[in-house]
């Protein structure tokens, strides 16, 4: 199954902080980031890539993907 990169920016840390709990929680393969700038780059499954992107709209983030 392929992976799926994901940029995510944020208003500030604390949201930032939120989904990189959750994305973690999803079972992301990695989370990294500044979470101090509200951007975090995540690489998760095909499979929950779309549960992802949706988690980080709900937290009021702007994502991109890149198919690895």
């Amino acid at each position: 199954m392929s992976q799926i990169e994901i940029t995510a920016s944020f208003a500030g840390e604390p949201e930032a902080q939120e989904a990189m709990r959750k994305l973690q929680a999803l079972r992301a393969l990695e989370v990294t980031g500044l979470e101090e700038s509200g951007v975090i780059t995540a690489t998760v499954d095909q499979a929950v890539a779309d549960r992802a992107m949706r988690l980080i709209e709900q937290i009021g983030g702007q994502a991109q993907t890149t198919i690895l």
